[in-house]
């Protein structure tokens, strides 16, 4: 297996079997993701810096505009498009093999967790997971703490409260909140927050 083969297998939502040639495939992919973490946080780096070791990260480039600053965790990192003016504040951790696609002028808060794939339900099947993307639009402000789960999309211009944790969709211009995350309020554009 190769990584677009990878790719295309967690990309089309099929399941990694537990002990399969995916699942063995993403070992490989951890273990290189997490020498690339540790790379980044084990010591000051400049903005170029971070961007060039987010580039080893992804396999993608990263526009010179991103910002973030660590440390950031992930295990794979393979499956992460991030816009331009993006900002990842410290301690986020994205597991992203299910897909994360970060959308332009995004801002992400501290400790924020991104989980793209769910064990299976059955527990003789516990072993097989389930890969779904996450989706952020463009201008969105995600709180710190707040937690993302596999196959939620987020609409442009939305806000995520500190300590959310979303387990549906979230209409653009809309803040929720809450655990399970709730619509609180629509976002005019020229409103004060």
């Amino acid at each position: 297996m190769n990584l677009k083969e990878f790719l295309d297998h967690l990309n089309s939502g099929l399941p990694v079997i537990g002990g399969s040639e995916t699942h063995l495939f993403m070992h490989k992919m951890s273990q290189e993701a997490l020498q690339i973490t540790a790379e980044l946080n084990s010591a000051y780096h400049t903005p170029e810096e971070i961007c060039a070791l987010m580039e080893k990260l992804t396999g993608e480039p990263v526009d010179e505009s991103f910002a973030m600053f660590p440390p950031f965790y992930t295990d794979c990192g393979k499956n992460i498009t991030i816009g331009k003016n993006v900002f990842i504040n410290a301690g986020c951790k994205f597991q992203d093999q299910g897909g994360i696609r970060i959308g332009d002028g995004t801002l992400i808060g501290h400790n924020v967790v991104m989980a793209t794939l769910n064990h299976d339900p059955a527990p003789e099947k516990r072993s097989t997971m389930h890969p779904a993307p996450i989706v952020i639009g463009k201008n969105v402000w995600i709180g710190a703490g707040a937690t993302l789960l596999a196959g939620v999309t987020i609409g442009d211009g939305a806000i995520i409260a500190a300590g959310a944790v979303v387990t549906k969709d979230v209409p653009a211009n809309t803040v929720v909140g809450g655990v399970p995350a709730k619509f609180i309020k629509k976002i005019n554009s020229s409103e004060e927050v």
